[in-house]
């Protein structure tokens, strides 16, 4: 059953002649196979979240944005726990979580959240955010369908870097990507301003933007414009 569901997957990536697909249509097919409003791939490493491969919508990058800004939500929880991670009425959680996430994700009209972890072997790669605009649970055939489509979007991942020299990124993951350079450099500058680490850097950008209701790209615009300082 589980190949049926991967050549059906593979199939989607493939239609219109595709033999490579992109970064962006590989969004799509994750929304478009579990029949989801929304999809999303977020990559982090040591459990931090670096930004966006691809979003399908302008709901589903603001959900990739809150996760980035606030540091928690499905995808970063999936990550961590190396789980899915389900959340079928946001509006109205059974267990109250995400209390700075889910206002914003809920005003702008995601009602169900769900995150699965990307992960090749021991490889951690990140997550796919999967988000409706009706609450309701997966159906068992849609948690079978996000299991596979995680699977494969993330040895596509894995694909699209091969090749990329070190400590830089494949040119397929860059074309459609989100991965917030400017706030890595304004945790420099953080750190550099304050005497702390980079990694204490950024919680400080993400604490005034969550106290100041703003994205963590608009606080780092600030500090690279030397229009705000933390020491």
């Amino acid at each position: 059953m589980a190949g049926e569901r991967r050549l059906r997957i593979l199939g989607l990536l493939s239609s219109g002649g595709m033999t490579e697909p992109s970064s962006a249509r590989l969004c799509e097919v994750c929304a478009q196979a579990v029949a989801m409003t929304g999809a999303g791939i977020m990559l982090m490493s040591d459990d931090v979240p670096r930004g966006s491969v691809c979003t399908t919508n302008d709901v589903s990058a603001l959900i990739e944005e809150l996760q980035y800004t606030l540091g928690e939500g499905p995808c970063i929880d999936a990550h961590n726990q190396e789980r899915p991670v389900l959340e079928p009425d946001l509006a109205e959680p059974a267990t109250p979580r995400w209390l700075a996430f889910s206002p914003p994700a809920v005003h702008a009209g995601a009602r169900a959240v769900f995150g699965f972890p990307l992960q090749v072997g021991a490889v951690r790669l990140g997550a796919v955010n999967l988000y409706r605009d009706k609450p309701g649970p997966l159906s068992d055939d849609q948690h079978a369908d996000a299991l596979v489509m995680a699977d494969v979007a993330a040895q596509a991942v894995l694909a699209m870097q091969a090749g990329a020299p070190p400590d830089s990124l494949g040119a397929e993951l860059e074309l459609d990507a989100d991965f917030h350079l400017v706030v890595h450099q304004a945790s420099g500058m953080v750190s550099a301003q304050a005497g702390i680490s980079i990694a204490e850097g950024l919680i400080r950008l993400r604490a005034y933007a969550f106290a100041n209701d703003l994205t963590l790209s608009d606080v780092a615009r600030a500090v690279l414009a030397r229009e705000l300082r933390f020491d």
